[in-house]
């Protein structure tokens, strides 16, 4: 598993898009995403595993920049009101195939799913009445795909950008799903390892976009309409 940083984004014709995660201890303005005149985004959230594992400093997997991501969900959290869904990364009762070495490398994550360290933190526990789990690094399951609708937009934020986020937005891509990653409201295992994530998932435009939070709340770079 990974964690993240944050740098800044630019397209494929070198134009700077935002720097997401590199300053967002700086203020910004609170209330926008009750303020905006245009509607509110089309899609569906998924908050990416906003888990204990990936948040407490003495975990194994923990992300450095995990507050960072959780700061930029809080805002997010609004915009799309009912139309959230969160995941949840879990071990599997009996790893079978690569997975079998995988957890003999972290031994300490054979834990079933009821375990604290599966659990969201404490922010957002409250917060998550629609839960998805699953025991792999992509979260585009069945489960998923039906909230979203085949014609659907599915906006990601969490973490790691570069493994759990990476993966569920390859996936839905693949299935034909408009996929919206919101840069600053994710984190990786570092900075660079972040940055390259979220270069590869550009790439994929115009099935994957990359954008910043400030772009989702003022509607400059995320289409408004039917909340489907």
């Amino acid at each position: 598993m990974s964690t993240d940083g944050v740098q800044e984004v630019r397209s494929d014709d070198g134009v700077r898009r935002g720097r997401p995660g590199e300053n967002a201890g700086e203020a910004r303005p609170q209330g926008v995403a009750h303020a905006r005149p245009d509607g509110v985004p089309r899609g569906l959230l998924a908050v990416i595993d906003m888990q204990r594992v990936f948040a407490e400093p003495d975990s194994p997997w923990a992300t450095p920049r995990f507050d960072e991501a959780a700061g930029g969900v809080r805002r997010l959290l609004p915009v799309f009101g009912e139309r959230v869904t969160f995941t949840r990364f879990v071990a599997p009762d009996k790893p079978v195939g690569a997975w079998r070495a995988y957890y003999e490398q972290w031994p300490f994550a054979l834990q079933p799913p009821g375990s604290s360290l599966w659990e969201l933190t404490d922010e957002f526990e409250a917060l998550a009445p629609d839960l998805v789990d699953a025991t792999t690094f992509g979260k585009w399951t069945p489960e998923l795909a039906e909230r979203v609708g085949s014609d659907g937009r599915l906006v990601l934020a969490g973490v790691s950008t570069d493994c759990c986020v990476l993966s569920t937005a390859l996936a839905a891509a693949d299935a034909g799903v408009e996929v919206v990653v919101v840069a600053d409201a994710c984190a990786g295992v570092d900075d660079a390892s972040h940055a390259m994530a979220l270069q590869v998932m550009d790439l994929y435009r115009p099935l994957i976009r990359v954008v910043t939070l400030d772009e989702v709340l003022t509607g400059s770079d995320l289409g408004t309409g039917d909340p489907s």
